[in-house]
């Protein structure tokens, strides 16, 4: 493994321990209330932070969080566990719900609900709205998956068509305290948006949701259309009395993990260019990023050479082809097609939580030689982007970065070197 590389897996678990909950959930925890604590976590992140509130609370507690298969952690002896579906809810994530709400019903108003959010808990929270199935909201989460769109749409739809999502999880609450620890894997760090707000007032409407439809997710299910056009799809809004007693702080985001290996990587000698988090479609982000590269590596760029270019947030993939992709894959293989011709970058692409999208890897990293060893191996570049396929290209070249969960998410983080420092 050449230094590049190392550097590259250095700045990577940098910017995952910066948005560690062992690091960012303490200093953030409420003061214990008169009668009991409930906690209800949901998402990526939420047994890891479940943890940190067993080691720190003074009191008893009890209440279940909600991870995907294999996100539990070991010592967890009050809250109890519970793993779902994700990407896309299946019966375990209806039956998780039901625990959820159970958990929270009936409270008092001496008592504390402790919310734990992070990403991915929209798929683990499934309790489809009035007369829409599972199976049916499975088939609209899978159109928008492969749509392209925005999170903050996709989240949009997806709360408006829900029991649990958009601020009813508060409902549910009330009389109780609520108190959300909310871990961002969104560009913005909106709780409204961050596992579909279950614990927020939602400003959004149904007419947004059936805008979002009309415009990612073709003719939705007829049993979703009718919900959406009638008044018992639409959310809590802002300034409701349920919200009364409820307050979101976010302790980690997608710029915490940034500022953590933008220190690390000026302590080694580059200078750092952060363009913060982004959105829009892999190729495209690539591409700018590519021609960036490019002007850095001819002295034309806003810093000079060597240079660490990062960016965070989560770009989307419409999908086409039918082969093995992963958003942060497919940026790193249209970004060396995009620089063949250019200077020599080394670049790294994963998602902090350690999956790239559906696939087993949390993304991969990108060498110089990358293109000419596919061509030693008869590999098509261009081919296998046109087909969705870069998990095969990064698969073939041993350039996968796997890590399993990191118990943590705030979308992806990707770090392109240009140049070497002095005595590299």
């Amino acid at each position: 493994m050449d230094d590049e590389t190392s550097f590259l897996r250095a700045l990577f678990a940098a910017a995952v321990e910066a948005v560690s909950p062992a690091r960012c959930v303490p200093p953030h925890l409420p003061a214990p209330p008169a009668g009991r604590t409930v906690v209800a976590g949901f998402g990526k992140a939420a047994a890891a932070m479940a943890l940190v509130v067993e080691q720190c609370w003074p009191g008893p507690l009890s209440g279940v969080v909600v991870v995907p298969d294999g996100g539990g952690v070991p010592g967890l002896r009050q809250i109890r566990v519970i793993e779902a579906g994700h990407p896309v809810p299946d019966a375990r994530s209806v039956r998780a719900a039901a625990e959820v709400l159970s958990a929270v019903r009936g409270l008092s108003p001496d008592d504390l609900v402790l919310a734990l959010v992070s990403g991915g808990g929209s798929a683990l929270l499934a309790s489809p709205g009035p007369g829409v199935t599972l199976a049916e909201k499975q088939q609209v989460t899978r159109a928008l998956l492969r749509s392209g769109a925005p999170i903050a749409e996709f989240n949009c739809v997806r709360k408006h068509i829900s029991a649990i999502k958009g601020g009813r999880l508060a409902l549910a609450c009330a009389p109780a305290r609520l108190v959300s620890l909310v871990i961002s894997d969104v560009p913005g760090d909106d709780p409204a948006t961050i596992a579909g707000g279950p614990t927020v007032a939602d400003p959004t409407t149904t007419a947004d949701a059936l805008a979002v439809l009309a415009r990612y997710g073709g003719a939705p299910p007829a049993s979703v259309a009718r919900l959406l056009a009638s008044p018992a799809a639409e959310t809590p809004k802002p300034g409701g009395p349920a919200f009364a007693r409820t307050a979101a702080t976010v302790v980690a985001s997608g710029m915490n993990a940034l500022e953590a290996a933008g220190a690390l990587a000026r302590a080694r000698g580059y200078a750092v260019l952060d363009l913060g988090e982004i959105e829009g479609e892999a190729r495209e982000a690539a591409a700018g990023q590519a021609a960036l590269a490019a002007r850095i590596a001819r002295g034309e760029g806003p810093v000079a050479a060597p240079a660490v270019i990062l960016s965070g947030g989560e770009t989307t993939v419409t999908v086409r082809g039918q082969g093995r992709g992963g958003r942060n894959a497919e940026f790193l293989l249209a970004l060396a097609l995009a620089l063949q011709d250019g200077p020599r970058v080394w670049a790294i692409a994963c998602g902090t939580d350690g999956r790239d999208g559906t696939e087993d890897n949390a993304g991969a990293i990108l060498t110089p030689d990358a293109l000419a060893r596919a061509a030693r191996q008869g590999l098509d570049p261009a081919a296998l982007l046109a087909d969705n396929d870069s998990y095969a290209f990064f698969e073939a070249l041993d350039a996968l970065v796997v890590t399993g969960p990191t118990r943590t998410n705030v979308s992806d983080f990707r770090a392109i070197l240009v140049g070497r420092p002095a005595g590299h």
